[in-house]
């Protein structure tokens, strides 16, 4: 089946032809931007009769067709692999205690890390961290606290679920 997406330009050009409203197929996939698009300028998405709403996904680690399709593949158990596994990677400038600073977040955050791979190549480092969160942590706060670090542009962190990459890596 072809996934037909709708985008920004799509509303621009709407919004030329003088046009109110966008009917599109239920299993259109709305961007981001074209809904802040349509937002702004007053443009109702509608599917079916009602607003547009965002399909349930069918791909992923949480989708159910996943679940059924990928069900001979054994889900994780035990350690950082219990769902509360997270793939941390940083990349920035070299420079004394930027480890330090990042695992030292970390620990405050309640994270216990299970591996670290670092490489300098050329004055940078590239940094990658398979940690554990505590029950009381929160992956989404982790992931902003993360990435609003190296606050002077020396470093870029990124935290992803280790399901989402475990799923990515199944392909």
């Amino acid at each position: 089946m072809t996934r037909r997406f709708l985008t920004a330009e799509d509303v621009r050009r709407l919004m030329q032809s003088g046009g109110g409203e966008l009917v599109v197929d239920p299993a259109t996939v709305v961007t981001p931007q074209a809904q802040e698009a349509a937002d702004a300028a007053g443009v109702r998405i509608s599917s079916g009769g009602k607003s547009w709403s965002a399909p349930e996904p069918d791909r992923g680690p949480d989708a159910e067709r996943a679940k059924n399709t990928l069900s001979h593949l054994p889900e994780p158990s035990g350690g950082a692999n219990d769902g509360r596994g997270v793939i941390v990677t940083v990349v920035g400038k070299n420079r004394p205690g930027v480890l330090a600073e990042i695992t030292g977040h970390l620990a405050t955050a309640g994270c216990n890390i299970h591996k670290v791979s670092q490489e300098i190549v050329e004055g940078y480092f590239h940094l990658i961290l398979t940690i554990e969160l505590d029950g009381s942590a929160s992956f989404d706060i982790l992931k902003a606290e993360l990435e609003n670090m190296g606050g002077n542009g020396d470093f870029v962190a990124r935290a992803m679920h280790e399901r989402v990459f475990r799923f990515m890596h199944r392909v």
